[in-house]
């Protein structure tokens, strides 16, 4: 059995990587350097151990659904992800593939890639793909096609989503009939530690408490904006769910934003709630403090059932005036785009 601990609300990982609490254990052994950026260690929270990738595919082995919780364009988050589904699959033939990075309304494109009915460009046209998936997903999903996998494509469209930030969960009560498979439709929006996290998160990058120009309003943009997070929840829980119950006994490797299933909340947290009798687990990536020295902040031990730890990539920003700026911009270019639906 796998353990599960609903944490209270924490500051996502990425931005407690320079708050790391100093290991004081004194039996928890020391972890090796991370030479690089595609360097990583998986990590049992338990022990401080780090885990061979067959090692962690034991750990894991048990879970009829594990997230694999990523660092968006992180190398050494990516080849982890990769090293991970080859060795579930080898314990579980029953395995699939379900991916953030492609939305709902795009399953058939993914299906007609898998069966070799289109090309490559295609798919990634045609299915909207990520920029960065020739890098980042394109070893999965190629494998997935190898191997006779299906690959789920979970998500919610953007344009649902951001019809949803711009209107609020009362949009998706608007969808034509045509269009209401694309998402969840009905959204859990309570009070807890998710929205906790989330609003904290959220109200923390509107400038560190600085002026955006829209001190009037940000309580109610905040609430769209969970509501579109919770959106992508529901959807890709939803469609994980879906899955398993077309096809009993089957396991499913999810890829998501950390964010996402960080805790056991987010789109983890649905799934429990949705089929309480499934075992998840999570793999959450942390991006250390130090390199040389890696360590796992106290506070984030519980962040999933194994921890990925990976060094930190570039800063994007090196001041408050920088990222406040860069923040402005893109909720204005945001409150530019009208919903398309």
């Amino acid at each position: 059995m796998i353990r599960l601990t609903l944490l209270f609300a924490a500051i996502p990982a990425f931005l407690m990587a320079g708050c790391s609490a100093p290991n004081t254990e004194p039996n928890r052994p020391a972890l090796p350097p991370l030479a690089d950026l595609t360097a990583y260690h998986i990590v049992d929270p338990s022990t401080d151990t780090a885990l061979s990738i067959a090692q962690a595919a034991a750990a894991l082995s048990d879970a009829d659904v594990v997230f694999l919780g990523e660092t968006h364009r992180h190398p050494g988050n990516h080849l982890a992800q990769m090293a991970l589904l080859r060795a579930l699959h080898e314990k579980h033939s029953d395995t699939a593939l379900s991916l953030e990075q492609f939305e709902r309304d795009v399953q058939t494109i993914v299906d007609q890639y898998l069966s070799g009915d289109i090309g490559e460009a295609t798919l990634r046209e045609k299915g909207r793909a990520w920029d960065n998936y020739p890098v980042s997903y394109r070893p999965l999903v190629e494998y997935a096609k190898e191997n006779g996998l299906a690959v789920i494509a979970s998500e919610a469209p953007n344009m649902v989503v951001r019809c949803v930030g711009r209107q609020g969960p009362d949009f998706l009560a608007t969808l034509p009939a045509d269009k209401q498979h694309w998402s969840a439709l009905t959204l859990r929006l309570e009070d807890g530690p998710y929205k906790d996290r989330f609003v904290e998160f959220a109200v923390g990058n509107a400038g560190h408490g600085k002026s955006t120009g829209e001190d009037d309003t940000v309580s109610a943009a905040v609430l769209r904006s969970f509501a579109a997070q919770v959106t992508r929840d529901e959807t890709m829980a939803q469609s994980i769910v879906q899955y398993i119950d077309a096809n009993p006994g089957h396991r499913v490797v999810h890829l998501n934003g950390s964010f996402h299933s960080a805790g056991f909340l987010g789109t983890a947290e649905r799934v429990m709630w949705d089929r309480p009798d499934l075992e998840v687990a999570v793999v959450h990536p942390i991006e250390v403090a130090d390199p040389n020295n890696p360590e796992i902040p106290e506070d984030l031990r519980g962040e999933g059932t194994l921890l990925l730890l990976i060094q930190p990539e570039p800063k994007s920003y090196v001041s408050d005036d920088e990222e406040r700026d860069a923040i402005i911009a893109q909720m204005n270019f945001r409150k530019s785009v009208d919903c398309e639906l």
